[in-house]
């Protein structure tokens, strides 16, 4: 990743890049790697993970429908 920095505006440029890096989940997963995760929760996680991205979908798609 790079970020330029304009003007010597470093404070900017320190700005994009904390926004790019919680964009990629960056801090997300720093967080999760900072302890060791068993299999077993691993799996669980990965399972409510999926259970939410569903369930947004489908809350997506009912408001898109919705509207016609």
């Amino acid at each position: 990743m790079e970020i330029k920095v304009y003007d010597d505006n470093l404070a900017k440029a320190m700005k994009v890049m904390k926004r790019k890096l919680q964009q990629d989940g960056f801090f997300r997963d720093m967080k999760r790697r900072r302890f060791y995760e068993k299999p077993s929760v691993r799996r669980k996680r990965k399972e409510a993970e999926a259970a939410r991205r569903l369930r947004k979908k489908a809350r997506k798609m009912a408001r898109f429908s919705s509207r016609f």
